[in-house]
């Protein structure tokens, strides 16, 4: 199993953000080729120490960072990723790894 977790930093209109992230991004990305799963956070995403500087957070699931790398790569990928500048001005982390339950 491979992850791709995206840390999206707070902007300046959540409610814009979120109007966006759910009707334009979120269907674009549950078209990339090989994307089995995708999760996000509801409510406040906090530390342990209070407030983080995230908005919100994606967690995408792929069978392999191989099949991760081919769907990003893909037209439907580079669709998503050129989506970004719409809506998430803030900016955005993204993290990819190779992950097994223990």
């Amino acid at each position: 199993m491979a992850k791709l977790v995206v840390l999206y930093k707070t902007p300046q209109d959540p409610a814009a953000f979120d109007a966006h992230y759910f009707a334009n991004h979120v269907p674009l990305a549950k078209k990339v080729p090989g994307l089995q799963r995708y999760e996000v956070s509801t409510g406040v995403v906090a530390t342990p120490q209070g407030p983080s500087p995230y908005h919100l957070v994606a967690v995408l699931d792929f069978e392999s960072i191989d099949a991760l790398q081919r769907g990003l790569g893909s037209p439907e990928g580079r669709a998503t990723a050129g989506d970004l500048a719409n809506f998430a001005q803030a900016g955005a982390d993204l993290l990819m790894f190779e992950s097994k339950v223990v």
